[in-house]
């Protein structure tokens, strides 16, 4: 298996992602390969500091860079030699199995789907995120591939990420909730309305109803479905929320319990371990013709390591083979 990082995304900077790189050597085969696509004189520095270099490590050159405010589609059109726009390619050409950023979002979605294409009956890709709660990992999709949901892609998102709960939790039939603004039938916009029917018919899905955001983190669903822009709002609220309550309880508790700051700050770290997201690799892009995961900008050498193993795990489960499978028989 060949699997491509893109080096040049990302808010840490690429020592950090080539350090993840390195670390996740240990979870390839022998003749598996990663391939670090990025400026060859700054992987090249980077790697000059190293005791020793795996031979599984690669590079492919890639000059220019999509920067986080870029345009997507003018970025890709203006930067073919892009870090993202080559591995786009390359896993095209069949040269990669799989793709690994924490660059510029949109760039990765519109070069994966202009490059690779989606399944057949796809509509529309969605980012499937995992967030940790208080209850295990849930779900969200999408998070921000598809602002624009029409009942279909929230169907479909439901079916996709069924299918990929399933092959990496192993639940075997997860619990779908439709985010709305209450858990009664006739509550939500007409897109909830009408999206709640298309669930309600489909055999495949596990669905339980609409739910609230508040339901999140009760434990009540093992996939929350939505569009876009309201999962995007969704995710980024329990990230400044998670950081801004644990900042706050530190404070209190060391003022109140000086005597114990070691103790506290102990199981401050254990807590932030269990709900780091980088313990989770990053979001795939379901519903493309390939495999693309889709890292937080601010992943560090963990996160990008566990982006790694989650290429293989959606690799190994066939998870595009099943959906290809479902959707044709929905």
């Amino acid at each position: 298996m060949r699997i491509g990082v893109d080096v040049m995304g990302g808010d840490l900077g690429p020592a950090e992602v080539i350090a993840g790189a390195r670390e996740a050597c240990e979870l390839i085969g022998p003749d598996d390969r990663i391939v670090l696509v990025g400026d060859r004189a700054i992987i090249e520095g980077c790697l000059a500091g190293a005791d020793d270099v795996d031979s599984r490590l690669e590079i492919h050159h890639a000059e220019q860079t999509i920067g986080m405010a870029e345009s997507p589609v003018e970025a890709l059109r203006n930067k073919p030699r892009s870090s993202i726009s080559q591995m786009a390619e390359l896993h095209r050409a069949g040269e990669l199995d799989g793709c690994i950023s924490s660059g510029n979002t949109g760039a990765c979605v519109a070069a994966a789907q202009m490059r690779l294409g989606r399944l057949p009956n796809v509509a529309r890709p969605g980012i499937a995120v995992i967030a940790p709660t208080f209850k295990g990992g849930v779900a969200i999709c999408d998070v921000g591939a598809n602002v624009n949901c029409r009942p279909q892609h929230l169907h479909q998102y439901a079916v996709m990420t069924s299918l990929y709960v399933n092959a990496v939790t192993g639940i075997d039939k997860p619990r779908v909730g439709l985010l709305s603004v209450g858990e009664e039938e006739g509550k939500g916009n007409d897109l909830v309305k009408s999206t709640r029917m298309l669930l309600e018919a489909d055999p495949h899905i596990n669905f339980i109803g609409n739910v609230e955001s508040r339901d999140l983190v009760s434990g009540i669903c093992d996939v929350m479905i939505c569009e876009g822009f309201v999962g995007n709002v969704v995710l980024k609220l329990i990230e400044g929320l998670g950081a801004g309550l644990m900042k706050g309880l530190l404070g209190r508790l060391a003022a109140i319990m000086p005597d114990q700051i070691g103790q506290i700050k102990k199981a401050a770290h254990e807590i932030k371990v269990m709900y780091d997201f980088n313990e989770y690799g990053g979001a795939p892009l379901l519903g493309i013709a390939g495999i693309w995961i889709i890292c937080h900008g601010a992943s560090n050498a963990t996160g990008i390591k566990n982006a790694v193993r989650a290429v293989k795990e959606f690799a190994g489960h066939k998870v595009n083979e099943q959906i290809t499978q479902l959707l044709s028989e929905a």
